[in-house]
């Protein structure tokens, strides 16, 4: 069963998601911190100085300053500029993930497009019977002298 683990874990796509996943999480924090510390304060400010990670709908009878007092307090709340924040962050994920795919798919179409390169011409090696260039003069496997032609 170890060894049946250790096969699956060495495949080449399971190592390629994994770096995928890290990579993916690295991405996630970046545009979260785009989202919340770049994007949001200028978004609020235009708004009316509101503060997007802070808008909140108390369900509890008492009134709190912030969503942090009411988290604090245990309070009921709906914290829907979080939400709103994660939205935005989610829209930018997706756009930068489709620009990649859609650059790939691009780069694949291209090479798609190329003329396949021509066969090398070889011949067999008369001593050996390895297959060799056709414009080789010794043989890379016998190291015999091969006659042109």
């Amino acid at each position: 069963m170890l060894k049946e683990f250790k096969e699956f874990a060495m495949r080449g796509s399971v190592v390629d998601m994994a770096v995928g996943i890290i990579l993916g999480a690295a991405f996630g924090k970046i545009v979260t911190s785009l989202v919340n510390d770049i994007l949001m304060p200028p978004v609020g400010l235009l708004l009316g100085k509101v503060d997007f990670s802070n808008l909140f709908v108390d369900l509890s009878e008492h009134h709190y300053a912030s969503l942090a007092a009411a988290r604090k307090a245990g309070a009921a709340v709906i914290a829907y500029g979080s939400f709103l924040n994660s939205v935005i962050s989610f829209v930018i994920v997706a756009f930068a993930v489709f620009l990649l795919v859609r650059q790939i798919n691009r780069l694949k179409e291209r090479s798609e497009a190329l003329p396949a390169a021509a066969p090398t011409p070889t011949k067999e090696c008369p001593y050996c019977f390895s297959t060799i260039s056709a414009k080789a003069t010794r043989c890379p496997q016998c190291t015999s002298v091969v006659p042109a032609g």
